[in-house]
């Protein structure tokens, strides 16, 4: 039997929920791999298959309700938090909110399955104030739905997860170097591309304090405030004298900023 099946074989029961609820605070610690071995195991008789779906949906639970409350503590801020460690800060809030806003509750039964949403959508909840016994009872069966997936693929394909585990287990150390190398290629394409696109649309950034003094000198400026509704909603407070417009409408009809002033945006 190969090792990593051997150690959750004696150690599965606690792994299991402490790994999957480390991956739930936000640690990049994917649980699938692990999931799908679990099912294996159970489908060789080794594990018990419900007692593992019950943990790991406890685990996942418990990590989402303190996102939960941070979420309806702190405010916007735990989202500004987790999106700026994000591959892609400048969409992330959009995206995540754009799911959310139209979803509801219901992003909850397939969040675990979108990455980034997985993390961001229990604070999100909290933020806008979502009923408890509605959030849990919404992110229980999405945590059932995702757990029961890939314990229920490990169990059907037993036999095959075994034999690949024991092929990469040959490949040894190459194996880290070839993920580590993907990983690697992967945040360097991401960061490449961040930069391209910030360079293409020539960002001039400006700190809070400079904008209060052009303020203060009677600048004649347009502040466009595109915050998601959402955001909004939560926070309603506004820079004085800006009007606000969806990140949509700007792209689409640009049209409405003036030419002969200057344009200061800003969002979440």
């Amino acid at each position: 039997m190969h090792r990593t099946f051997e150690f959750l074989l004696h150690h599965g029961y606690v792994v299991l929920p402490g790994w999957v609820f480390a991956e739930q605070m936000g640690l990049p610690l994917p649980s699938m791999p692990l999931l799908l071995a679990a099912g294996a195991l159970s489908g060789t008789g080794n594990l018990d298959f419900f007692a593992a779906l019950s943990y790991v949906v406890a685990a996942a639970v418990a990590a989402d309700s303190i996102w939960y409350q941070l979420g309806r503590r702190k405010g916007i801020a735990i989202l500004q938090l987790l999106c700026k460690i994000s591959l892609e800060p400048d969409s992330c809030v959009r995206r995540t909110e754009g799911v959310f806003s139209k979803q509801g509750a219901r992003s909850l039964l397939l969040a675990k399955f979108v990455p980034g949403l997985s993390t961001v959508a229990p604070p999100l909840a909290g933020i806008f104030h979502m009923r408890p016994r509605r959030f849990l009872l919404f992110d229980a069966l999405g945590s059932l739905l995702w757990a029961g997936a890939f314990l229920g693929l490990g169990y059907v394909f037993s036999g095959e997860i075994e034999r690949v585990a024991e092929h990469l287990a040959a490949l040894g150390g190459w194996l880290v170097v070839l993920l580590a190398g993907a990983l690697a290629a992967y945040v360097a394409y991401k960061f490449i591309a961040r930069q391209r696109f910030l360079h293409e649309l020539r960002i001039a950034r400006i700190t809070v304090d400079e904008l209060k003094q052009k303020i203060d000198s009677g600048e004649d400026l347009v502040i466009v405030d595109l915050r998601h509704s959402m955001d909004f909603e939560a926070d309603p407070e506004t820079i004085p004298g800006a009007f606000r417009m969806d990140a949509k409408e700007l792209e689409e009809k640009n049209d409405r900023l003036p030419r002969e002033r200057e344009v200061v945006l800003y969002c979440t």
